[in-house]
């Protein structure tokens, strides 16, 4: 499998090596004020064994990346995430997010052009430009219902699926040869958060 990150984001994240007793902690930090954390809300992890703190900001890229930061700021979080889109922003701005990212322990999830492009992966593998208002069409005729940014069902309806998209997005990925996550269209790392959480489900 490629590996496609830009390669500021090509190191070992550091990690506390610190033997403790305490749970393990995520700090999941979301662009969507909803959409994203509903999703993540809904992985019934160990809470014995992990505590997952999810927050929906409504910034993106590098104001996204500046608030993780400073929510992270006096913690011990073992995982800190963004969860931003492409979207239309400048490439300079969608970049110098993982480049500050990158040098303060945060990892990213990011989609092109949109969040529902991992959803869409749960049913099909899709390698072609999919425009934002089509991918809530294309998801309410696979779901069989009517598409709702804000479901808190999300998760459930696609769970049996999961283990698709997440081979479908690391075939994507792997596409790219040479990477450049501000380009590729369409491209996620929400595969790479998401299998983090499954360590902890019960």
């Amino acid at each position: 499998m490629g590996n496609c990150k830009p390669p500021w984001q090509r190191q070992q994240y550091r990690r506390n090596v610190e033997t403790r007793e305490l749970r393990k902690s995520f700090l999941i930090v979301c662009e969507g004020e909803k959409t994203e954390p509903q999703y993540f809300k809904g992985f019934r992890v160990n809470t014995n064994v992990v505590n997952i703190k999810i927050e929906g900001i409504g910034y993106n890229t590098q104001s996204l990346v500046n608030e993780a930061i400073s929510l992270k700021e006096g913690k011990d979080y073992d995982q800190v995430w963004c969860v931003f889109d492409r979207d239309s922003f400048p490439a300079q701005n969608f970049n110098a997010a993982f480049e500050i990212a990158a040098s303060n322990d945060i990892r990213i999830a990011y989609s092109k052009e949109a969040f529902e492009l991992w959803y869409l992966l749960h049913f099909q593998y899709y390698d072609s430009t999919i425009k934002r208002k089509e991918y809530y069409e294309m998801l309410t005729k696979l779901l069989n219902h009517k598409y709702e940014k804000n479901s808190d069902t999300i998760y459930d309806d696609l769970l049996n699926f999961q283990p698709d998209a997440i081979r479908n997005a690391k075939r994507l990925l792997s596409s790219y040869t040479p990477c450049k996550p501000e380009r590729d269209n369409p491209s996620t790392t929400v595969h790479e958060l998401v299998e983090e959480l499954n360590k902890y489900v019960v």
